[in-house]
C-alpha cells in the first residue's frame, strides 16, 4: 500500500464540485514540551481547495480529513526547492566558469532560478490538477 500524508481540517466553504478545507500546518517540533522555549517551532493555517464529486454531502464547519498521496509531496519538494538549487549551481559554475566573471555567474544564477520561479507560477493550473488531495469525513 502506497503511504500517504493525512491533514484534519474544517470545511470553510464550496462552489460547484469545490470544497475549501482550512488545515493548521505545524512543524516537526510543535508538540515538544520546550517550544515556548524554541524559535522554530512554527504553525500556520493554509486553504486547501480539493475537488469531489459528492461535495453536497459536506457542511460548513465539519471536520475532515485530507490525504495526498506521498509521491505528490516529494515531487511537491523536489519542484520547489530541490530543482532551483540544481539549477542555480549549475548556471553559476557554467556562467562562472565559461566566461570568467563572477558576478555575472551571480546574476545569471539568480535570474535563472527566478524566471524558473516564474515558469512555475505561470503553470500552477496545471500543476494543482496534478497535486490532488481527497476528501473523507471523519467519524467521532
Amino acid at each position: 500500500m502506497a503511504q500517504s500524508i493525512t491533514h484534519r481540517g474544517t470545511v470553510e466553504g464550496f462552489k460547484g464540485k469545490h470544497i475549501s478545507v482550512r488545515i493548521t500546518q505545524a512543524a516537526a517540533c510543535s508538540s515538544c514540551v520546550a517550544k515556548k522555549l524554541c524559535n522554530s517551532s512554527e504553525s500556520k493555517e493554509k486553504l486547501i481547495d480539493v475537488v469531489s464529486e459528492d461535495a453536497d454531502d459536506y457542511c460548513i464547519g465539519e471536520l475532515v480529513c485530507l490525504t495526498g498521496t506521498l509521491e505528490s509531496g516529494l515531487t511537491a519538494v523536489l519542484c520547489a526547492y530541490a530543482y532551483p538549487l540544481v539549477l542555480l549551481l549549475v548556471v553559476l559554475l557554467s556562467v562562472t566558469y565559461g566566461c570568467g566573471s563572477e558576478p555575472l555567474g551571480a546574476l545569471s544564477a539568480l535570474g535563472s532560478v527566478a524566471l524558473y520561479y516564474f515558469v512555475l507560477y505561470m503553470n500552477r493550473e496545471r500543476l494543482t490538477r496534478r497535486f490532488l488531495f481527497t476528501i473523507k469525513h471523519i467519524k467521532e
